[in-house]
């Protein structure tokens, strides 16, 4: 534990050799038709798909840190396609068939990025599997069964999405006393950190230049101005996700919700032979404070979950360095997990920000009367989902009527977050919950989730 890594933005980094040198800042004032905010997925995505569409348009992207510095560099590699959010929300805004149809496009992700991955020669450790969700208590177990009857209620079939049963669901992987996993099949795992490089890296190429090192000072209609000059575009597009409540007057919009992940030393074969997961699939449970967990292209264990849930006044990290009690408790997950790992060293421990509206469902849009476009509050679900998101910001941006631009997503707009304290109170009130709720149903023979998690999902809308 002495000699494990902390914060340095993420191990997915380090296993590229270390931080980038950052690209030159914006040497001044200029003139552009899109100017896009944000080096991450969202906006990378969107220059991409923009550039593709009309090789004539202007675009720059500015970045306050370097591409992938969010949460692009430091989440847990899960490329899913998957619709974690509530389809009744979204009816509110959308039919039924918009959401068969967000959902379908969602999964196409995954294809999608695989695609461009091979087109572009972006090698980001990109494999094809499936993601197990395991319970590990009679309550769980029957969240997963419900999970289950909602898919198949919303005609999603066992091509997708099955449910296995103790043997088989060990069979899979060695996990303790499970009773059985979720299994969604055409997910991916990836390098999020290659990812996000290669994705810059390909843009830069189509002639997008990036301007790194240029904070974002204020956004008004067609113009923003940075540190280091103003940017006027027609078109402007907030790629901000998490870190959207930094910038001037989107203090309350979505809050930055912390997240923390640990990596295992490599794992020696005879270990793997103990654990199983040899298809390297994702790795998750059916708990409420819920972990994630990839096995990675050199076969370390990524492990994450939440650590300080939320910092006062939206506050952010410093480089991704965490708590000494998050890694402690993810530790533990890990060895609940998986105890065979108990020997195993850990590396590298880091934590990120991730964007949560109000009501926990992502959105995109753009105002044609100010020029203003925005995507993000992917609520941790952005790998795959910052992809329809980048072609949909294409689509609106050059006005294309398409069955993207018209899903219950577009231009959904959420109440604002409570002030503080009111909102710091509530997350880590919820958390609180979470964590009894987990307890008690642990000690629970009932198949029942329980009341405590109810209550922290009314108290925040979930």
């Amino acid at each position: 534990m002495t000699d494990m890594t902390n914060g340095q933005v993420s191990f997915w980094f380090a296993d590229m050799g270390g931080l980038p040198k950052p690209r030159p800042a914006l040497p001044g004032d200029i003139a552009v038709d899109v100017c896009i905010i944000g080096a991450g997925f969202t906006g990378l995505w969107a220059a991409y798909y923009l550039k593709r569409a009309d090789p004539a348009l202007s675009i720059a992207v500015v970045e306050k840190h370097f591409a992938g510095f969010g949460a692009s560099g430091r989440n847990g590699g899960w490329c899913s396609g998957e619709f974690g959010w509530s389809r009744e929300k979204y009816l509110q805004t959308g039919s039924r068939a918009g959401v068969i149809a967000f959902e379908r496009h969602l999964r196409g992700t995954v294809a999608e990025i695989s695609r461009i991955c091979a087109a572009e020669g972006i090698e980001a450790d990109l494999l094809q599997t499936d993601c197990l969700t395991y319970a590990r208590s009679p309550a769980q177990m029957q969240r997963l069964r419900e999970s289950l009857a909602e898919e198949r209620d919303w005609g999603i079939g066992p091509e997708r999405v099955e449910l296995l049963e103790g043997a088989a669901a060990a069979a899979r992987i060695t996990v303790p006393g499970a009773l059985g996993a979720l299994v969604t099949h055409g997910v991916a795992r990836v390098q999020p950190a290659k990812l996000v490089r290669g994705l810059a890296a390909v843009v830069e190429r189509l002639g997008v230049p990036i301007y790194e090192d240029t904070e974002v000072i204020g956004i008004a209609p067609h113009r923003v101005t940075t540190a280091r000059g103003t940017i006027a575009a027609d078109r402007i597009l907030r790629a901000t996700e998490g870190f959207t409540p930094s910038l001037p007057g989107h203090a309350r919009d979505w809050i930055p919700l912390n997240s923390a992940l640990v990596v295992t030393e490599p794992v020696p074969a005879a270990l793997w032979d103990e654990i199983g997961w040899q298809g390297a699939e994702l790795l998750g449970d059916a708990s409420h404070a819920y972990c994630y967990a990839q096995r990675t292209r050199e076969g370390r264990i990524a492990m994450g979950g939440r650590g300080v849930p939320y910092r006062f006044g939206s506050g952010l990290d410093e480089t991704g360095k965490t708590q000494a009690a998050t890694i402690a408790a993810l530790k533990a997950i890990l060895y609940r997990m998986l105890p065979q790992t108990r020997g195993l060293r850990l590396d590298h421990a880091w934590c990120g920000v991730l964007g949560v509206p109000r009501d926990w469902c992502a959105t995109v849009g753009l105002d044609p009367q100010t020029g203003i476009g925005w995507a993000g509050g992917y609520v941790g679900l952005g790998v795959s989902t910052s992809n329809l998101a980048g072609q949909t910001l294409a689509d609106l941006v050059l006005g294309h009527d398409t069955e993207r631009s018209a899903l219950p997503w577009v231009n959904r707009l959420p109440r604002k977050w409570e002030p503080e304290p009111l909102r710091w109170l509530g997350i880590h009130g919820m958390y609180q919950l979470y964590a009894m709720a987990d307890r008690h149903e642990a000690h629970s023979m009932r198949a029942q989730t329980s009341g405590y998690a109810r209550f922290a999902n009314w108290l925040t809308g979930r």
